[in-house]
């Protein structure tokens, strides 16, 4: 079934930029985009993933907004609750700072940082029990697809996770498909490619729960305001998770409205 009746999210993730000053004056540039010409948030949700220090800053800045604009966590710990776990952050001190919605399994924390299925598991865990919202990140590199397993790869990485997530709590998860080699290289899946994947994710979802036609998928790699509009007018492309176009106020804006104006 198509995902074309869920509304869209675009998220960029800033990953380990910038420094303050360039965060605010990027914050500020966007108000003002979106005060001249909104989004209506009915069309599409909106979010920034800033660096862990600067969640609740940016997230002051973002509440002047005459929408709502989420602040996404880029990690969240292994280990629940609080304690002597020296530079670890939980689920529940972040949802106690304000911030719902958290990225998993993005493949830069899989491969740089080794997270492998038990980690994530436990971040999955941890962020649900928490009642937070969960960006899950799945994709294949480019020797896998290549090698014809890429959907193989991805299905996998869903259900890896489905053990720790209820029946209900499904309605908690947003999927993000991205392609390890079109991840910041400016290589981006075709629109049929990705729609493809897309289509297969979802036939993976609706196989593993009955909220399967609800959950939006997100593609992620290279997005920026060129391909946006072919991306968005696939049916089961919900939105975008945006790397380095998304610390372009301009083009982030750009990608938003595509996504609002095709959806």
């Amino acid at each position: 079934m198509s995902g074309s009746t869920i509304t869209p999210w675009v998220i960029g993730n800033w990953k380990m930029n910038p420094v303050k000053a360039d965060a605010l004056q990027l914050v500020e540039n966007f108000k003002q985009l979106l005060q001249v010409q909104p989004i209506d948030e009915n069309k599409c949700y909106l979010g920034f993933a800033p660096i862990s220090i600067a969640l609740t800053s940016i997230q002051s800045e973002l509440a002047s907004l005459n929408r709502v604009v989420y602040t996404v966590a880029q990690d969240v710990s292994r280990v629940a609750g609080m304690g002597a776990y020296t530079g670890e952050v939980s689920a529940e001190l972040l949802k106690d700072h304000g911030i719902q919605y958290v990225l998993i399994g993005h493949s830069e924390r899989r491969e740089i940082f080794a997270e492998d299925a038990h980690i994530l598991k436990k971040k999955i865990s941890n962020a649900l029990n928490a009642e937070m919202t969960i960006i899950y990140c799945v994709g294949e590199s480019l020797e896998q697809r290549e090698a014809g397993q890429a959907e193989a790869v991805v299905l996998q990485q869903i259900c890896d996770i489905a053990s720790v997530v209820s029946a209900e709590q499904w309605q908690n998860l947003v999927i993000a498909y991205e392609p390890i080699w079109a991840i910041g290289t400016g290589k981006t899946a075709s629109p049929e490619d990705a729609q493809a994947m897309h289509a297969k994710i979802r036939e993976g979802l609706n196989q593993i729960t009955a909220l399967g036609s609800k959950i939006a998928i997100l593609y992620g790699g290279s997005v920026k305001p060129e391909n946006a509009v072919e991306l968005a007018a696939c049916p089961d492309i919900n939105g975008a998770l945006v790397g380095g176009a998304s610390l372009n106020a301009e083009s982030f804006y750009q990608i938003a409205q595509a996504f609002a104006n095709t959806k």
